[in-house]
């Protein structure tokens, strides 16, 4: 029985390295984010008068509802305007997380900490979400900001505008204060990934100029020839870039992301019309997506499928086309579009079928804005998803341009009369999670992602598969079980 066991698993352990098709319905590697907005509280916390408990109650209840939904990766705010919702040195701690910029949790805690840990638990990615430029939000007044606020810091380059304040994005000290503070976050945090959506110049305010003319002119000045917008697209090229290779200097797997507006540029494809990100936000996302200036792109295709003036996959096939480095796009969902713009939520289910049908062009996922519309199931559209798009669990994209150990193979892999699988901890610390496949008609299927802590799940009779999975989503080989009532073997000794 040992020796039919051992033959089993060699041969099951080649199939399965070959295993789960791109061509599934139901992809075992997929990036299924959401946002997790803290400015204006308008996902977590709901209220910046919570308690300590409070808020970790209500962050582990979305947790476990987007865990329940097979998500694996959420992308949480930390710094919405020039503030940190972790304990920062650099930074005053968050007015909407205790009701004053500068005051601590109290009882004590560090919320981003808190959230890796809980996440992290869940086989959830975190990826922290950073708006670089905007000062204050919903104001334009400097009255409140704690003395270590950037608009205090350096109040030369901070500008009232559209009601908001916003730090000047060509001014070097600027540049590399905002530096400073991912490099603070992605040297303590055991983050996953960094992340910054599509703010960079404030989206403009009809009739006024963006107040940086005294800037610009000491920049031509100093003999700088470039016009005033290419020069503004430079500057926001230079945090772009600078920001990848910090932080591929100081973790390379930490994976960095940029969440651009979804139309680069009017005309592009030729049939959409729409704001200019290139001209109107000084943003060329083409370009960083072209040189690899990002490990994933998620443009914001917060638009229906069939408004040929902005069509979903009009867009999302333009992108890929200018995916030059074979990075990977996770596409940028409106979910809450279900209630402010009376989406069915089968256009939502349709978007991601179609991005699903682009997976060998790398479109590896979807990353839904806002999470609360998920975890607050809002016209059930976590239950829709849960029995079908999201129906089984799924894996992170891997992205073989990044590096990490290799994951170590499960040990001892036995299963009980009771019908549970058993294996060993890792004492390599490259394992991440454990992925538990079935064999069902000739097919590998996932169907279960554990945490590293986890040494058993319980199972039905067939043949099975577990794998350790580290930080990247690179998976071990594996180690293959039979189980049933007549024989119960041990493996991969």
């Amino acid at each position: 029985n040992r020796m039919l066991a051992k033959l089993i698993g060699f041969v099951l352990g080649m199939s399965v390295c070959r295993a789960v098709q791109d061509g599934s319905p139901w992809p075992v590697r997929e990036f299924r984010g959401a946002w997790i907005a803290t400015v204006a509280n308008i996902d977590w916390p709901s209220s910046h008068s919570l308690t300590t408990d409070q808020q970790k109650n209500e962050l582990n209840s979305m947790l476990d509802r987007l865990q329940s939904q097979n998500f694996n990766a959420i992308v949480l705010q930390v710094r919405t305007s020039g503030d940190a919702l972790y304990n920062s040195s650099l930074e005053p701690w968050s007015y909407y997380l205790t009701g004053r910029q500068g005051r601590a949790p109290s009882p004590y805690y560090d919320p981003l900490e808190f959230t890796v840990q809980e996440a992290h638990r869940r086989n959830m990615e975190v990826h922290a979400w950073f708006n670089p430029y905007r000062a204050r939000s919903g104001s334009n007044s400097t009255s409140g900001l704690a003395p270590n606020h950037m608009a205090n810091r350096f109040p030369r380059f901070t500008y009232a505008y559209g009601g908001n304040l916003w730090m000047d994005p060509g001014a070097k000290v600027v540049q590399d204060f905002i530096l400073s503070v991912f490099r603070d976050v992605v040297t303590r945090y055991d983050i996953d990934g960094l992340h910054m959506d599509d703010y960079f110049y404030p989206y403009p305010v009809s009739g006024v100029e963006f107040p940086d003319s005294h800037t610009y002119l000491a920049y031509v000045s100093g003999g700088g020839r470039l016009s005033l917008a290419d020069w503004r697209r430079d500057s926001v090229n230079t945090l772009v870039h600078g920001l990848y290779s910090l932080v591929k200097s100081i973790k390379p797997h930490v994976k960095v992301g940029i969440s651009p507006f979804g139309i680069w540029k009017p005309g592009h494809p030729h049939t959409i019309h729409g704001l200019s990100s290139f001209d109107s936000l000084y943003a060329d996302s083409k370009k960083w997506l072209e040189l690899g200036w990002v490990d994933y792109l998620s443009p914001q295709l917060y638009w229906e499928i069939d408004p040929p003036q902005q069509s979903y996959p009009a867009l999302l096939d333009w992108w890929l086309q200018q995916n030059k480095m074979n990075r990977h796009l996770y596409t940028g969902n409106y979910a809450s579009a279900i209630v402010v713009k009376s989406w069915p939520v089968n256009e939502l289910v349709r978007q991601v079928q179609l991005s699903r049908d682009r997976r060998d062009q790398l479109s590896l996922g979807n990353v839904f804005f806002s999470a609360k519309t998920f975890s607050h199931n809002t016209h059930r559209i976590g239950d829709t998803f849960k029995s079908g798009e999201y129906s089984t669990p799924a894996l992170q994209p891997e992205m073989t341009w990044l590096t990490a150990p290799a994951p170590s193979s499960p040990q001892n892999v036995r299963a009980s009369a009771d019908f549970k699988l058993y294996w060993s901890s890792d004492s390599s610390h490259t394992v991440r999670s454990w992925a538990v496949y079935a064999l069902r008609a000739d097919v590998w299927e996932l169907v279960h992602v554990l945490n590293r802590d986890t040494m058993e799940v319980g199972v039905q009779g067939g043949y099975y598969a577990v794998r350790g999975v580290n930080r990247l989503g690179k998976e071990s080989d594996a180690v293959t079980v039979h189980v049933d009532d007549i024989y119960v073997g041990v493996v991969g000794k």
